[in-house]
Order: structure tokens, then sequence, then C-alpha cells
């Protein structure tokens, strides 16, 4: 069996475990909605499947194309410049894939279901190494190679122009403008909740340095009910549920998650309405697909 036979064999088994094919589910929304007015399953680190030790990087199980198949629609990817090219990590564990890679996956994806977009979050996570160019230009290099398929403008498009397309969201610093929705990291303030006011207005929970599960619970569900008394298409919400405690010295990211999933999982039992984008930590496609019916 091919490497290609095996990821579709996958992608099937997880639509029919999870018993919902969500791989199309923006299709019914109208192209005059605003990004900022969907609620969205997202994944933090999204390429992050490896660890040297457990507990430490991990924080998916879910490859690319089965979170694509799952509904997820919102993707946080950590690059590194390595020798003009771009190679994913979390932190300074290599996650062993290639942006080359990851963006084939998105563009095949997209061709298939042109009534879909993504949310792309590229952070630059560690500096380069034997590059020629900086980490902005190998990006827009990426771009040019395919822009049919991507977005940079800086402001928050409806979803009718970016069908079939990948919403840039830059989280590293540039020269070259427009280069996507900003929020580099003079703008992206770590470990906490904060806006990010210009072209595109965003309202973000990153409070990932856990020493209590039910203080991020209620700082996650804080966001959430901004979103809702809110609901404005000029603010794009990002909950991020992710984070780690320390133990032994060491993050431990299931000290977190595994609190946090089960209590998204009955959050969105019953929720409907907007709560913006839910950046999570080892994603299913259930947990994605009571997200996404929220809407």
């Amino acid at each position: 069996m091919t490497t290609r036979s095996i990821s579709i064999w996958a992608t099937s088994l997880l639509v029919a475990c999870s018993g919902n094919d969500d791989s199309g589910w923006m299709a019914t929304l109208a192209d005059q909605t605003s990004l900022a007015s969907i609620t969205l399953p997202g994944t933090h680190d999204s390429a992050a499947i490896h660890e040297p030790i457990p507990g430490i990087a991990r924080t998916q199980t879910l490859t690319f194309e089965e979170q694509l198949a799952a509904g997820v629609r919102y993707f946080d990817v950590r690059c590194r410049n390595y020798q003009d090219t771009f190679t994913l990590y979390h932190g300074s564990v290599d996650e062993d894939q290639t942006f080359d890679a990851t963006v084939a996956v998105m563009y095949a994806f997209l061709a298939a279901h042109p009534s879909e977009t993504l949310i792309v979050s590229i952070k630059e996570e560690l500096p380069g190494y034997e590059i020629t160019l900086p980490f902005d230009q190998v990006m827009a290099g990426y771009i040019a190679a395919m822009p049919a398929r991507w977005s940079t403008t800086e402001a928050l498009p409806v979803l009718g122009d970016v069908r079939g397309k990948i919403v840039l969201l830059r989280r590293f610093d540039t020269t070259l403008a427009p280069l996507g929705i900003p929020a580099a990291p003079g703008v992206w303030t770590d470990n906490a909740t904060f806006t990010i006011t210009g072209p595109a207005n965003l309202r973000v929970e990153d409070n990932y340095v856990v020493t209590d599960d039910a203080e991020k619970w209620t700082q996650i569900t804080s966001l959430f009910g901004e979103a809702r008394a809110t609901n404005t298409p000029s603010t794009l919400y990002l909950a991020y549920t992710s984070g780690y405690q320390m133990s032994s010295g060491l993050p431990n990211i299931p000290s977190v998650s595994d609190t946090i999933d089960l209590m998204l999982d009955a959050y969105f039992a019953t929720a409907t309405g907007f709560y913006g984008v839910v950046v999570m930590d080892f994603a299913t496609a259930t947990r994605a697909h009571a997200v996404l019916t929220a809407n």
C-alpha cells in the first residue's frame, strides 16, 4: 500500500469513526459572512505529533490531512528557515515535517473542496540556519509559487472572497507589505489575553503557562463570553485552549489538555452561536464537529 493510499484509508476511517463528514462544512455559509463571525475549530501547534520525552512537545494526534477532513479550519504552524526553506518545529523540537509537504496537502484539499477556506498562522519558531534569505522573503516565495491559493490582505475578508484559499495570519516580522493579517512578535503578547488593533482587529486568549486548570478554563470561557457579547465582523476572536503545567522541571502538556479537552466536550455539547476560533490541543473529529456545529 502506498503512502497516499494509507493516508486516504486513514482519513476514511476517521470519518467513519466520528460519524461525520465535515470536509465541506463551510459550503452552507453565505459568501458575505466575515471570517470573524464564524465559530471555527482550530489546532494549536498543528504539526506537533513528535516529542523526545512524553508530554513536553506533542500537541496533536491527527495529521494535517486528518485535521482538514475533521473540519479544522485554523492552523497554527511553527516554522524554522533552514537553508531557505521551512521545516516545522515546536519550540526546539524538530517535528520532522516540511512546509512544502504541508502546503501541498492544503492545496490538494482546497482543490477538492473549493467551498472551504483555511486561516493559517505562520510563526517563526527558531532563528534561521544556513540561510541566504530572511524568513519573510522565503514565505513570500512560497506564496509566489501558488498565488491563487493565498490571501495576503491585512484586513479580515468575507468568506466569498477567500473560498479555496489560505488566509495568512502573520506572526513574524516583515519589510514586505501586505503580507497577511499582522500579528508579529511585537504585538502578539506572550502568555496573556490581549488585543491587537490594526487593519484587522484581534482579541486573543493565549495564557499557555498554566498553574491552575480551573483558572485557565475561566480565561477561555471569558473570551467565549466576549465573543458572544460582541460578535462583530471587525474583530477575530482566538481562544487558545492549550497550555502546559511544569512537572519535574519540564513542561507537561497533557496536565492541561486532559482536563480542558473534557471541559470543551461538555461545553460544546450544548453550545450554539458565535465563539470565535477555538484553538485546541489533541483535536478530535468529534470535538471539531461539536465546535463547528455551534454556528
